[in-house]
């Protein structure tokens, strides 16, 4: 089994990275790979809602950054999402990635577990954390919980290093991954079958 953790920070071994390598370390010790993919600093294309994904299957933009995230996304179990806080929500080009990756490649997603993870000085992190958790309860993810909301804190370099309570938070989310993994790939029942879609706009 295997879990894509993306780093939705320019910093690749910044805080974020901190926090996601302590769920990775903990997945790996419970027998699950890793990998994380870190966004970094080019501009990432925002989605225009050409809806062209819906004929081809995948975005209509050929960036190497979607390209690589989307070609992961086939071989991964699971995923985790990291991102630092700004103005109270996660990076601008991670969402620009997640909007592209959630509308076009829903089918590679769903039911498959998901956890935010995010990274804050001090405040901000509740708000993150509920954004991006809308990308996974929107696509029949199986969201996985922690035992506190999945924040990490510290402004300088290194400084998540110091969060104690944030780490074990961190190591509790990589334990429960691989629980839920695990659940999965041992059986049980089938997957809901679903209904015909309904679609108002509140007028009709």
């Amino acid at each position: 089994m295997k879990v894509l953790l993306i780093n939705g920070s320019p910093r690749s071994n910044g805080n974020t990275s901190i926090a996601l390598s302590e769920v990775a370390e903990t997945l790996e010790s419970n027998g699950i790979e890793t990998e994380i993919v870190s966004v970094g600093t080019r501009a990432v294309q925002g989605c225009i809602a050409c809806r062209q994904c819906v004929e081809k299957g995948r975005c209509v933009f050929n960036d190497d950054l979607y390209n690589s995230v989307y070609g992961k996304l086939n071989t991964a179990d699971g995923i985790v999402v990291g991102s630092p806080v700004y103005f109270a929500g996660p990076n601008g080009s991670l969402c620009a990635l997640l909007d592209r990756l959630f509308y076009s490649a829903a089918t590679l997603l769903q039911y498959k577990p998901a956890a935010a993870v995010a990274v804050c000085r001090r405040g901000g992190a509740s708000a993150t954390f509920e954004r991006l958790n809308k990308y996974f309860t929107i696509t029949n993810m199986v969201v996985v919980g922690s035992q506190y909301w999945n924040s990490v804190h510290g402004q300088l370099k290194g400084e998540a290093a110091q969060d104690a309570e944030g780490l074990q938070t961190m190591r509790t989310l990589g334990n429960n991954m691989a629980w839920v993994l695990a659940n999965l790939k041992d059986g049980g029942h089938p997957l809901p079958e679903k209904e015909q879609g309904i679609k108002t706009n509140f007028i009709r």
